[in-house]
């Protein structure tokens, strides 16, 4: 048996967790990326059980008995650990069973990205759905009522003293504009549902460049926005019309965003195709996606809200309706695909992928 010391030299370097236990399941080293998956310091890691950190552990104690009796020198194995008023963790785990006395088992684990794309997918599509026909029957309640309001505010402005029309029509107007300006989001909300789904031929290309000149129609000082196309994206069947003005309420709010910086004239945007290969996208597998991109340079998303963009009446600007993202999102889902983004101050990426044929 080689009882010589290991060298743990590099392993800080790794992007992966590691972990080395004693001969009792004690963990005896953590590189920098294990205390970060963990979310604990070394300090607290050293000479704690791995098996006892998860109230699911029993399935790595079974594992480090394994290693421990030399049933294998390598194995991988995907596993769903439980953890105490956190989210589970959904792993790679590979155990590898190494001939020393006081380091016999190392542990490497990587967060399972792949089966976590593929839950937050699931959710954000049951969550989109729950979404839809909240807002459907929501705004079927709201509309009822609506013209009955707005109706009685105006036969009850014929009626007021001509005495005391001018002061008195003021409330009348107030209730009237109101009532006109929930009837437009009440149809804006209802507007994907009620129209029709074209499908005709659509070049991505001719989608980007109207929405790129309806932004710099808007924003002509102060902005740029750049093109990254490639031109072998083929045509494919959807809805123009769609298309463009879940590209346009994306765009939109990224310029928006840009408010400060498009005064120092140092605001980008930028658009980009390409085509993805082996795409999954609510469990199905696509030989081919496309994969759009529309990124800014603004001061990113809220992290408070980063989870919610995509709900209906959730915003992270002062006066915005919180509608855009919705639509954008039930747009693209109606052509089976999704949006995704990633975002931090000076950077945010809304990325849409949708299946090709």
């Amino acid at each position: 048996m080689n009882t010589s010391p290991i060298s743990l030299a590099g392993l800080d370097l790794l992007a992966s967790a590691v972990l080395v236990l004693d001969a009792q399941g004690c963990i005896i080293y953590a590189n920098a990326a294990a205390e970060h998956l963990l979310e604990s310091s070394v300090k607290v890691l050293l000479h704690q059980k791995l098996a006892d950190l998860f109230p699911n552990g029993d399935k790595l104690g079974a594992l480090f008995k394994e290693a421990i009796a030399y049933q294998f020198a390598d194995k991988r194995q995907d596993l769903v650990l439980e953890r105490v008023n956190r989210d589970p963790l959904q792993v790679q785990i590979t155990v590898s069973a190494i001939d020393h006395a006081e380091t016999p088992v190392l542990i490497e684990l990587r967060e399972n990205v792949q089966q976590l794309k593929l839950d937050r997918e699931e959710r954000l599509l049951d969550q989109s759905q729950a979404n839809k026909e909240l807002i459907r029957n929501l705004a079927h309640e709201i509309k009822n009522p609506l013209g009955g309001i707005r109706g009685a505010a105006q036969l009850l402005e014929l009626e007021l003293p001509e005495r005391h029309l001018k002061e008195l029509s003021e409330y009348t107007q107030v209730i009237i504009k109101e009532a006109d300006r929930l009837q437009t989001l009440v149809d804006r909300l209802l507007a994907p549902h009620r129209r029709p789904h074209i499908v005709g031929d659509v070049n991505i290309h001719e989608v980007f460049e109207r929405v790129r000149s309806l932004i710099m129609a808007e924003f002509s000082n102060g902005l740029i926005i750049k093109r990254d196309y490639d031109l072998s994206v083929p045509e494919f069947r959807g809805d123009k019309e769609q298309l463009i003005q879940a590209v346009l309420n994306i765009a939109h709010n990224a310029a928006q965003a840009l408010s400060s910086r498009i005064k120092d004239g140092d605001a980008v945007l930028r658009f980009q195709t390409r085509v993805a290969r082996q795409v999954t996208l609510a469990k199905v597998r696509y030989r081919l996606a496309l994969d759009l991109h529309i990124t800014d340079n603004g001061p990113g998303i809220p992290p408070e809200i980063q989870d919610r963009i995509f709900y209906p009446l959730v915003s992270g600007r002062d006066g915005g309706s919180g509608l855009g993202l919705t639509l954008a999102q039930t747009f693209v889902q109606q052509h089976m695909g999704v949006i995704e983004c990633e975002s931090r101050p000076g950077y945010t990426d809304f990325r849409i992928l949708i299946p090709l044929p």
